[in-house]
């Protein structure tokens, strides 16, 4: 009698919007060294509208074809989702003044705990086991990294414009979960980069900001990056239409991993105890998106 064919485990492969998704993970992990970079020749809100009109530039050239189609509910959801990326994106630059780059992306990381707790603010809906573990696990992983030496809460100026730049991130995910699917992705993109440059220039005079001299760093630095930011955006409102909130989140949660890689290369050192809190961020970060057995998955995130 043949005996049955044993099954052999495997690892599910991955598509091409899976595979888009960690690519633009690799990058983000590299955005935060180079915009500590650019502060080298730049106050941050000068920076952050640089980058973002670039950014702008590029997405309205690469979806000039359907720019023509804008309609007023497409201006409402990009515009609100662009205040949301300026106080994200501000008070992060801001923290990079006297943060790591490494400690910055494990703050940041932060936001997708948040999103569960903000939803049960606004919207009244209570997180799940899963998400109150994960926000345990996160916030015991900031406890141990920005404590002095690590090991004791203590918030710097840096850390805590990170942190509440993280919750800006967490609202901007909550509003981008609203409008899909009833709006044009790439329109909704062009107007929410556009949206956050005008903010940041905006803010300049209130923060007594100046234009700094012209820098070839600076220039392609913030080209670079709004190329990035560009593609990124593009590509996480076309990926995330497919993928799986569980598969998505493990592949954001690589984000600060990459950030703390290409930090350790360019001289960056982080104590044994902070390096283990930032470990416990991202455990938190992939936790609270599982789901017990019989639960639905919930919506998929999105970032930057």
């Amino acid at each position: 009698m043949p005996q049955p064919q044993q099954e052999r485990f495997r690892f599910p492969a991955l598509n091409r919007q899976e595979l888009a998704l960690i690519a633009v993970t690799m990058v983000w992990g590299g955005t935060f060294l180079a915009v500590q970079t650019a502060l080298t020749a730049s106050g941050p809100l000068f920076f952050v509208a640089l980058r973002f009109a670039m950014a702008a530039l590029l997405a309205a050239l690469l979806s000039c074809k359907v720019l023509r189609g804008l309609t007023l509910r497409e201006i409402l959801a990009g515009s609100s989702i662009g205040v949301c990326i300026f106080f994200g994106y501000a008070l992060q630059t801001y923290g990079l003044q006297t943060i790591s780059s490494s400690k910055s992306a494990f703050i940041t990381a932060m936001y997708v705990p948040m999103v569960p707790l903000l939803q049960w603010c606004v919207l009244k809906r209570p997180p799940s086991l899963m998400s109150w573990i994960g926000v345990a696990l996160a916030f015991t992983g900031l406890v141990l990294l920005t404590g002095p030496d690590a090991g004791a809460l203590e918030l710097g100026k840096g850390e805590l414009l990170t942190l509440i730049g993280a919750l800006s991130i967490a609202a901007e995910i909550i509003l981008i979960s609203r409008y899909a699917g009833t709006v044009d992705s790439r329109r909704v993109t062009v107007v929410q980069l556009a949206c956050t440059s005008l903010l940041a220039l905006l803010g300049m005079p209130l923060t007594g900001e100046s234009v700094p001299p012209f820098s070839w760093l600076l220039v392609g630095i913030a080209t670079a990056l709004g190329l990035a930011s560009a593609l990124i955006q593009l590509t996480m409102n076309w990926a995330q239409k497919s993928v799986s909130p569980t598969r998505a989140t493990v592949i954001y949660a690589g984000e600060p991993v990459w950030a703390g890689i290409i930090g350790r290369l360019a001289g960056e050192r982080l104590p044994g105890l902070a390096l283990l809190g930032g470990v416990l961020i991202v455990a938190g970060v992939i936790v609270s998106e599982l789901k017990l057995p019989g639960k639905k998955a919930g919506r998929i995130k999105n970032r930057k």
